[in-house]
């Protein structure tokens, strides 16, 4: 029965290469092993990176003629969704890194000068850590006017695997007198006079991405390292690369948590099959496993290997099926819940802690409210952020 159950709804994350997740599958036993200690602590996957960086996945995105792995976003999106059913946290921070990479392979493909930032990627292993989410079309901190460059004084939080980071890809404002409040954007190494990390990461779930404030005091920013100026608080096209590449790559690690949890759930439903309840709730948490998997592979679809059209609609169409997503993997693990019953409150059967770690998905831009207002008025021809 189990094997029944479990193969109709996940045989859809078969990998169209399939050495990457043969590899997370090699990894993912001793990731597992550690994931329920992690989440007791607080404590950072810093050895489940380690292994992640000696198996070079940190530059699968990067192009073959960079150095990298020359990887598909759809094959990434399957890499993180394999590596969440082993440790949702270790996959949940990768994907922080991979959206970023992801990014940038979108603007290296524009003929933009961001060739040097892969090559380092794929000859070192850096780890990128974004501020992105938390900052959005606001950003937060200070940026003031000095030779060469700039002063930034900010305190980013949401920072997934900064324990180990190498590069922060973030933003401050600088007050233009000309331009008004102006978003600028920037690379910061951590080795950087002025950065700190803080130890604050304490959480519902999610507990082992070291998702940790990082300070920023009085950190000089070069005027070379601006990658991008844009209006504060406005929507600029960018953010219409970013939820489109971002959004599927997030979204799979939630996916492969709630898969992990379905799986769970399977096998120790087996136990009272003949309870004449049972079925029904099998039943109904396939059903939202199956809308948040093909939630997933239409997000995956819209992306098409970075070849879309960088438009507002298209961003939409990324964000509704994130809504649908979220909520479709939030709800697969409470009904996990419900079909396992008391057994699922222990901690020593994991369930739990997956339910914790889902609900992390609504979190992720836009919130669903924010979705719908943003949905609503593009469809009515309004700004779409106004």
């Amino acid at each position: 029965m189990s094997t029944t159950l479990t193969s109709s709804a996940t045989s859809s994350s078969a990998h169209p290469r399939t050495e990457w997740v043969e590899l997370v599958r090699q990894l993912g036993p001793a990731f597992a092993a550690r994931a329920a200690a992690h989440d007791a602590d607080d404590s950072f996957v810093a050895d489940n990176y380690l292994a992640l960086k000696q198996h070079r996945v940190f530059s699968a995105g990067v192009p073959a003629e960079l150095g990298g792995g020359d990887t598909s976003h759809a094959e990434l999106c399957a890499l993180l969704r394999e590596l969440a059913h082993y440790c949702g946290p270790t996959a949940l921070a990768l994907s922080m890194h991979t959206h970023l990479l992801a990014a940038t392979v979108w603007r290296w493909r524009q003929g933009q000068p961001v060739e040097p930032l892969l090559r380092r990627i794929a000859a070192e292993q850096l780890v990128l850590i974004s501020t992105g989410a938390s900052d959005w079309l606001e950003s937060s901190g200070k940026a003031e006017k000095a030779d060469g460059g700039y002063r930034v004084t900010a305190r980013k939080v949401f920072c997934s695997g900064c324990p180990m980071g190498d590069l922060l890809i973030t933003s401050a404002v600088y007050d233009d007198s000309a331009g008004g409040p102006t978003v600028l954007h920037f690379p910061v190494p951590f080795t950087a006079k002025g950065v700190r990390v803080m130890d604050n990461w304490r959480t519902l779930g999610m507990r082992a991405t070291g998702s940790h404030d990082v300070v920023l005091e009085d950190v000089f920013v070069p005027e070379s390292a601006i990658a991008l100026r844009r209006p504060k608080g406005v929507w600029h096209p960018f953010f219409n690369v970013v939820v489109t590449v971002a959004m599927p790559l997030i979204m799979a690690v939630y996916v492969g948590v709630a898969e992990a949890a379905y799986d769970l759930a399977c096998r120790e439903a087996v136990k009272k099959r003949h309870d004449p309840h049972v079925p029904y709730l099998v039943g109904e948490m396939e059903n939202t496993l199956v809308s948040a998997q093909m939630a997933l592979r239409e997000m995956t679809e819209i992306t098409a290997d970075y070849d879309f059209a960088p438009t507002e609609h298209t961003a939409n169409a990324i964000l509704i099926r994130k809504t649908i997503a979220a909520r479709a993997t939030m709800q697969t693990v409470e009904k996990a819940l419900e079909v396992v019953g008391g057994a699922g409150f222990f901690r020593s059967l994991g369930l739990e802690r997956l339910l914790r770690d889902v609900h992390g998905a609504q979190f992720h831009p836009l919130p669903e409210k924010r979705q719908l207002l943003f949905t609503g008025r593009l469809a009515l021809g309004l700004d779409p952020v106004g």
